[in-house]
């Protein structure tokens, strides 16, 4: 029973070249992740499957934080960020899930021939802006150009360092039974809004992407004395697609309460004229944090005192069984289980 997977009895076959559904982070991605790319650059670090690696520095006691990212969205601009703005923002949460406090950020600009000179200086301003904010530096990069029609106007590479200041190890690894665990707020909002934008949709009440930056409420966590056990931002996949990897990787049952996971109105309306379940589109200023069930209530309070976690709720539980089973007891009160998508309902969101 070692290989028993909730996945379609009958999946798609495997194909031999790239698809879009290879970076949707789905059952797809996670494949090619598996199959082709982890056995050539297998590692221990490599081997946490965390946002950011954790690195102990030479003949010192401190660790260091690295992540790298690229961004590829498109439209460009939509309601409540840009591709800078994303990208900045995506390095630093990706940082953060670390438990790390966000330093130096390096980025490398693909462009296209033709790209207005205007939405280049608009998209690094927006970036310089977010680095501000979130108190980084931008401190190195590469800029390249390609053909017309080759590009898309513009991809960004990042790389980001943060100073991890504390003795936890944040990490799937170290979710135990028992954990709570706990949404900083409202899902489904910046796939909504890019999709929204690209397909040129208008909803009755505008929906604004949620992207901002997470070491913040997190640091404020850490300085509290939580013990963090896990930490995961909700990108692609979102809340299910983050909730079964970290299970799988734990070993571990969760259980989550529909009734807690918030989905604002004008996205579950948008949601179910399109189709889309938002507990599978992707977010960019949300996480989920696992904590010892002692600590829950000290960590909403803390949470909802943040302008960007106000929102905060404890949607579910840790436990021992079904081991890497992701099960939600939904609002008519039945059990459904939750599993990976093969590839992504809104593909370019990030």
């Amino acid at each position: 029973m070692s290989d028993y997977s909730l996945s379609c009895p009958i999946p798609l076959a495997d194909l031999d070249t790239i698809q879009m559904a290879h970076g949707g982070g789905g059952r797809r991605m996670q494949r090619l992740l598996e199959q082709t790319i982890l056995p050539s650059f297998h590692n221990p670090i490599l081997a946490q499957r965390h946002d950011s690696a954790a690195l102990k520095l030479y003949n010192t006691n401190g660790r260091l934080a690295f992540t790298s990212d690229s961004y590829v969205v498109r439209p460009l601009f939509f309601p409540g960020g840009d591709i800078g703005s994303l990208a900045v923002n995506g390095t630093i949460n990706d940082l953060a899930m670390s438990g790390a406090r966000p330093l130096w950020i390096s980025a490398a600009f693909i462009l296209e021939e033709g790209l207005p000179m205007s939405f280049l200086k608009k998209i690094v301003d927006s970036m310089q802006q977010a680095a501000e904010v979130a108190g980084v530096t931008i401190v190195t990069g590469d800029t390249k150009v390609v053909d017309r029609g080759k590009g898309d106007g513009i991809y960004i590479t990042t790389a980001g360092i943060g100073a991890i200041e504390h003795s936890l190890i944040i990490a799937p690894a170290s979710v135990l039974p028992g954990d709570a665990i706990i949404l900083s707020g409202d899902v489904g909002r910046h796939g909504i809004a890019v999709m929204a934008q690209r397909e040129g949709l208008e909803f009755e009440t505008p929906i604004a992407s949620d992207c901002a930056p997470l070491n913040y409420p997190v640091q404020a966590m850490l300085s509290a004395g939580l013990d963090i056990h896990c930490l995961r931002d909700l990108t692609r996949g979102g809340l299910a697609g983050a909730l079964v990897e970290i299970a799988e990787v734990s070993g571990l049952g969760f259980r989550i309460e529909e009734r807690f996971v918030h989905v604002e109105e004008p996205v579950q309306g948008a949601c179910e004229l399109l189709g889309l379940d938002p507990l599978y589109i992707a977010n960019e200023g949300r996480f989920i944090a696992f904590v010892p069930q002692l600590q829950a209530e000290q960590t909403l309070k803390l949470l909802r005192r943040h302008p960007l976690t106000s929102d905060a709720s404890r949607i579910g539980t840790v436990l021992e069984e079904p081991a890497g089973i992701v099960s939600m007891k939904n609002l008519l009160g039945t059990v459904r289980i939750l599993d990976m998508l093969s590839g992504d309902q809104l593909p370019r969101i990030c």
